[in-house]
């Protein structure tokens, strides 16, 4: 938005007026001082920490505009990218500068290509479009738990995978593009549930400190094979990888992959070769289901080792029909 045009010094305001010009009989006395008129304030809104100019934040912040210009999108996370949404605008570029340890060029680019699918994919719909019960009921949860053990918050969304839930694997992952709108909007429901709209805590900085809008994520593999993976699961899990990887930088805490097989831990510790040692450092494998509750806590359902009911009673997921 452009600066207001400065008036002219016949619509000065008269308090301004005497302390600008110099009064028509300079030998009279002001007997009452004139008061000065405090500047304007900024928004009562949070205030970022101030950042030097070199910092990678205070380019990026400077530069975003060029990027929600050329994807034609400003919105990130129900965010919307803009100089007078100052600080939740940071939060959102604060992410993408961790995710490529404060690399600038990186930062941008990931942004940019985020901006476009968002644009066209639109997650914020597909959070509230109605799926298919007979694909997708059962499969998917989203749990706010409080005092998880060792959080540093004082609630947590956790978002639970039930991958032994599916039905039919042609039915539920044979339609690519059907399935993945329905992970992506469980997915954005639970970045939504991150509070960042309404956040006032700052992100640390890449290496100074955790990021406290981040989420759980639960995968249960009871009763699934891990002999002969369906093919159609196949592709969809490695689209949904991609996808998340990509377009959902720094909303990921720790991952749990539960009732995992004990002979299938060989795959996890191989696996840890080929992952950045960060990713790593957010798996946690466990063959038991019970075992979830000594990480998660008691809130969780007693299938996991905790207190509460069962997940389709406690837990939120999309909507289906029927």
């Amino acid at each position: 938005m452009s600066a207001e045009p400065e008036k002219p010094a016949a619509e000065t305001t008269p308090a301004l007026a005497a302390t600008a010009a110099p009064t028509e009989n300079p030998e009279k006395k002001i007997e009452e001082p004139v008061k000065e008129i405090p500047a304007p304030t900024s928004s009562s809104g949070p205030v970022w920490p101030e950042t030097p100019a070199e910092h990678p934040l205070t380019k990026f912040f400077a530069q975003f505009e060029e990027l929600t210009t050329q994807a034609d999108h400003n919105e990130v996370y129900g965010i919307t990218l803009s100089p007078s949404n100052a600080f939740q605008t940071k939060l959102i570029l604060q992410k993408y500068l961790r995710a490529n340890s404060n690399d600038l060029a990186k930062a941008k680019e990931q942004l940019l290509e985020t901006l476009e699918w968002r644009r066209e994919f639109n997650p914020v719909k597909a959070m509230e479009e109605t799926h298919s019960k007979d694909r997708f009921e059962g499969l998917g949860y989203i749990l706010n738990l409080d005092d998880v053990p060792e959080s540093n918050n004082k609630s947590d969304v956790v978002t639970f995978n039930i991958y032994g839930a599916v039905k039919d694997n042609k039915a539920t992952f044979g339609d690519l593009d059907g399935f993945l709108r329905w992970r992506v909007g469980l997915m954005e429901k639970s970045v939504q549930k991150l509070g960042l709209a309404t956040a006032t805590q700052p992100i640390p900085d890449f290496c100074q400190g955790p990021d406290p809008y981040q989420g759980f994520q639960v995968h249960d593999y009871l009763q699934v094979s891990f002999i002969r993976m369906d093919p159609n699961a196949k592709a969809a899990s490695k689209k949904t990888i991609e996808t998340f990887g990509r377009y959902y930088p720094e909303t990921l805490s720790r991952k749990f992959f539960v009732n995992v097989p004990v002979v299938m831990g060989w795959l996890f510790a191989a696996m840890k070769l080929f992952v950045a040692k960060e990713t790593v450092k957010k798996f946690t494998v466990l063959s038991y289901g019970e075992q979830l509750a000594g990480e998660l806590g008691p809130q969780i359902p007693k299938v996991y080792g905790g207190q509460a009911e069962d997940l389709k009673v406690i837990g939120e997921g999309m909507k289906t029909d029927g």
